[in-house]
């Protein structure tokens, strides 16, 4: 009888290299002419980094550095939720950005779902913020890697412990 083979769909962030890009984007604000005297600050931390400057318009370029920063350094936007641009003391402006790791139950539910429309002899298993997924044939779990692939969810997702 064949062994069931399985893999892990997981979505991770590498959270070194969003303190990396951060600490670029820190830099390149420092020395860029267009935030000079705009009191344009980026702190982090863990996986929430905050902007903040004295123009809304200074804090959206803010932003757009620190994710131009991330995909150089092959961090994935649909990581990043961006918060809404609130008013902070003094006339500043501040934005929340978040970096989602791991797979809430909702996207587990469209990935079980998108999984289940396969039609494929596969069984998968919430495990807190990932999803196992078993098989008999390596085929069937290839197939679904692939479909996977495909489709956007809407958080970047890898293929991990595969056996």
């Amino acid at each position: 009888m064949a062994k069931a083979s399985s893999f892990d769909i997981v979505s991770e962030v590498d959270l070194a290299e969003v303190t990396n890009a951060v600490d670029q984007a820190r830099r390149e604000i420092v020395q860029r002419f267009d935030f000079k005297n705009t009191g344009t600050s980026i702190e982090q931390d863990d996986d929430l980094i905050e902007l903040r400057s004295s123009t809304e318009d200074r804090l959206k370029a803010a932003v757009e550095v620190v994710k131009d920063k991330m995909v150089r350094r092959q961090v994935s936007l649909k990581a990043v939720h961006e918060g809404p641009v609130l008013p902070a003391a003094k006339g500043t402006y501040r934005q929340a950005v978040n970096i989602n790791r791991g797979i809430s139950d909702e996207k587990a539910r469209d990935i079980n779902k998108a999984i289940k429309a396969l039609g494929l002899k596969v069984q998968t298993q919430v495990q807190g913020d990932q999803i196992r997924v078993t098989a008999k044939s390596k085929d069937d779990l290839q197939a679904v890697i692939g479909e996977l692939k495909e489709r956007d969810f809407g958080i970047p997702l890898q293929f991990t412990n595969y056996r």
